[in-house]
């Protein structure tokens, strides 16, 4: 544990950050697997509605350092070519 006052204080600041990082990539996993799932079941209109959700989390992601931008633009690309592969 630590032991002086910035270390305690970091440590603090470490353990919210960590509840925050995970909470909002978690909504990021659950949100893909949603589309994922609609484009599987050959929902197209679903998935078409839930893009736009998945696009401003990843976005969000990227932009506070979550991830990094490549990343997210990767993961958009592969779900807009999915999704117009399904069509």
């Amino acid at each position: 544990m630590p032991i002086k006052k910035s270390a305690k204080k970091a440590l603090r600041q470490s353990k919210k950050r960590r509840t925050r990082n995970r909470a909002q990539k978690q909504k990021i996993r659950t949100l893909l697997k949603e589309v994922k799932g609609f484009i599987s079941e050959n929902k197209i209109s679903e998935a078409k509605k839930a893009l736009p959700k998945v696009y401003k989390a990843l976005d969000k992601a990227a932009k506070v350092g979550l991830m990094k931008e490549n990343t997210a633009s990767r993961i958009k690309s592969r779900l807009t070519k999915a999704l117009a592969k399904s069509r």
